[in-house]
């Protein structure tokens, strides 16, 4: 699904990523903590095209993207992966259901097909009511349920999420938590999610730990605490 080799990255003098390896398989929810700074979200943004490494490989799906164009890479992203953002993103002007359209009508796919989807989306997700509500007339909860919505829409191999549920109380917070793994049972949907949340990171399938831009795996971390 997703192979990292030999993945680093600099912004001027200082080294945010120094050698990243990692390997995700399709249909695992995989979560990245670590301490502020330690590459979290350079990582994901890597993993997810946004940015470049320095050096290094990323296959997605039997595809090496650092070798894409930026116009295959932008091409790539919208039809291969789905973003949720701690803040939604949710465009203001538009309605939830209007939201969620917007990665197929950027790939140019009938606007007839993509509106009956995006219904069936926020249907599954129990929005079905709040469909032609604007984000400012959505709660917290509901926000970032269109926003993964949103990430569904073009049936992504991938969703990476960025402190999903930073902003949520803790109930909204928790059936976050659970709809991932919802999605992951019933559409074999992968994950990874950059998280400071211990209670999600410790029910995800995997749990990468990051330090000072390196992979440090569970047996290390013991070693590191005796």
């Amino acid at each position: 699904m997703i192979t990292l080799n030999n993945i680093t990255k600099s912004f001027g003098s200082l080294q945010v990523l120094k050698g990243i390896d990692l390997q995700i398989e399709k249909g695992e929810v995989v979560s990245i903590v670590g301490p502020s700074g330690a590459g979290k979200t350079t990582l994901l943004q890597i993993m997810g095209t946004l940015d470049k490494p320095d050096t290094g490989s990323v296959r997605i799906d039997d595809t090496d993207v650092t070798r894409l164009s930026e116009k295959e890479m932008a091409r790539f992203r919208n039809q291969h992966l789905g973003f949720v953002f701690q803040f939604h993103q949710l465009l203001p002007e538009f309605t939830a259901l209007e939201n969620v359209m917007i990665p197929a009508l950027i790939a140019n796919q009938s606007q007839k097909e993509t509106r009956t989807r995006a219904q069936e989306l926020l249907q599954f997700l129990g929005l079905a009511e709040r469909a032609d509500h604007k984000p400012n007339e959505l709660s917290g909860g509901e926000k970032q349920r269109v926003a993964v919505a949103r990430a569904l829409m073009n049936k992504p191999s991938v969703i990476l999420a960025d402190e999903p549920s930073g902003s949520l109380d803790s109930k909204n917070k928790d059936e976050l938590h659970q709809l991932f793994f919802d999605l992951r049972n019933q559409l074999g949907q992968t994950f990874v999610i950059v998280t400071h949340d211990e209670g999600l990171a410790s029910l995800t399938d995997r749990t990468i730990h990051l330090k000072d831009g390196l992979i440090i795996n569970e047996e290390k971390l013991r070693l590191n605490e005796k």
